[in-house]
């Protein structure tokens, strides 16, 4: 089969496209994360003084939210014309806007300036933040699914969700950095500017390398159907109808699969943040540091994990990750209670461990289960739909929970509850690993994917 052969790249330009998808993932994380990691620190006094310190970290998470919102219609837009014009070029718009939108965030005065109206730019902004990462998050991992082939698919495409924990290691790089040579005062003053106009220059680097990767090959065999025998039987015109028809079982799955590894991260990541500062009433850059060393050891566990489920399946690494980290929420908060920094690092290290577990088959497991002409729009739109109920209101809803019980108990009883959800939702999932993504049908079912692809153990597709 003539597909089959033209998705399978040299392994120099399977890393080239890679390494192109690892660096625009790394840009694009650094800018959104970033925004959470100075919501959970300054944003409270910077944009609602007046306010004490925890209902002002809730405020700003409110703003960090609402970025959340616009990522499904990111998803619909960069998903529809990813599925007609092609993942790279989409690539490239989602770099610029996110880009664009962080570095004016560094340029925004505070409310001591300009009043309500400081908040209010802040929120916009926020909104093109999330509508770009809307749509980065299916393009980038779909570049390189479709380069690669069935056997180590889980593997390489794991390398663009390192872009997550790499770029908020980044972002949380720079900001413990500021916090280290400057005051509180000049931090809140100016300080924290400096890394959100940091981003132009890490933009251009991203966009120079994204340039010089190859369309998928997969999306150009789409391309060719369609001029052969037209555009209803190759290249689909309405990708989001095809895909709410086709396939709105996958997308219920990706939904439900996304909720604990959501919730978990941002708790993780964000939200303690806050707890450490506003509640336990620790440094800074005791927080941050925490949160440095446990995302460095998530971006050496994703690969690993990636490679594991290309062995024993997408679902039984997925399910280790939303269980364990169902139960070590629990743990989490106690050791953070503890005050002590190298219980504080166990506790947010083993968290993003049981993340990793999760989020390195995601980008697989999603590929896999929608058809060529509508997987940017089915794998955007399931992920991102998610994002809203469950990344978006996270911090928010920690934060309100702890503020209303001064304890964080119910915030580990809802972080549980999430991992219920997607335990639930993965196990009625159908296994995917090992299917030739060429040969996906439109009711998310592939035919004789054993033989095609020559993966030991494969069972048969239903």
């Amino acid at each position: 089969m003539a597909s089959s052969a033209a998705a399978k790249p040299t392994r120099t330009r399977l890393a080239g496209v890679v390494a192109a998808s690892l660096i625009g993932t790394t840009v694009e994380w650094y800018d959104y994360f970033l925004y959470g990691s100075a919501a959970a620190l300054v944003f409270g006094r910077v944009f609602f003084p007046g306010s004490d310190p925890l209902t002002g970290t809730l405020l700003a998470f409110l703003t960090y939210a609402i970025g959340f919102v616009a990522r499904p219609l990111g998803a619909v837009v960069f998903g529809h014309f990813g599925d007609r014009l092609g993942r790279k070029r989409l690539l490239v718009v989602s770099l610029l806007m996110m880009g664009g939108a962080t570095a004016l965030i560094g340029c925004v005065p505070g409310y001591a300036t300009i009043g309500a109206a400081a908040p209010v730019v802040l929120t916009v902004l926020r909104l093109v933040q999330g509508f770009a990462l809307g749509g980065e998050w299916g393009g980038a991992v779909l570049l390189v699914s479709e380069h690669g082939d069935a056997r180590r698919r889980g593997f390489w495409a794991s390398w663009p969700q390192g872009g997550a924990p790499a770029g908020n290691l980044l972002a949380v790089g720079v900001l413990s950095l500021m916090t280290t040579v400057l005051s509180e005062g000049a931090f809140d003053a100016w300080g924290w500017r400096i890394p959100f106009l940091l981003s132009g220059v890490l933009v251009g680097v991203g966009l120079w390398v994204r340039l010089s990767v190859d369309e998928s090959p997969l999306f150009k065999q789409v391309l060719e159907s369609a001029a052969r025998r037209g555009a209803a039987e190759g290249q689909e015109r309405r990708p989001l109808t095809a895909v709410l028809r086709h396939h709105w079982r996958d997308v219920l799955v990706a939904m439900g699969a996304r909720i604990a590894e959501n919730v978990s991260y941002y708790v993780i990541t964000a939200f303690v943040l806050a707890y450490c500062v506003d509640h336990l009433k620790l440094g800074k850059q005791t927080a941050l540091d925490a949160v440095l060393i446990g995302s460095a050891v998530q971006f050496c566990l994703i690969p690993l994990f990636g490679a594991v489920s290309d062995r024993v399946g997408r679902k039984p690494v997925y399910l280790v990750g939303a269980v364990g980290v169902g139960a070590w929420t629990w743990a989490f908060f106690a050791l953070a209670d503890t005050r002590s920094f190298p219980a504080l690092v166990l506790a947010v290290t083993v968290g993003l461990v049981f993340h990793s577990a999760m989020y390195a088959p995601q980008a697989a497991f999603f590929a896999e289960l929608f058809a060529t002409r509508m997987r940017y729009s089915g794998a955007s739109i399931g992920a991102q739909l998610s994002s809203v109920a469950a990344g978006a209101p996270a911090p928010l809803i920690a934060t309100a929970l702890l503020s209303s019980y001064g304890s964080a108990t119910p915030v580990a009883l809802y972080v549980t509850l999430t991992a219920v959800v997607t335990v639930a939702a993965v196990a009625v999932a159908r296994e995917t690993r090992g299917r030739d993504l060429a040969a996906v049908g439109e009711d998310g079912g592939a035919a004789a994917v054993s033989a095609r692809v020559g993966v030991p153990g494969t069972p048969p597709a239903p």
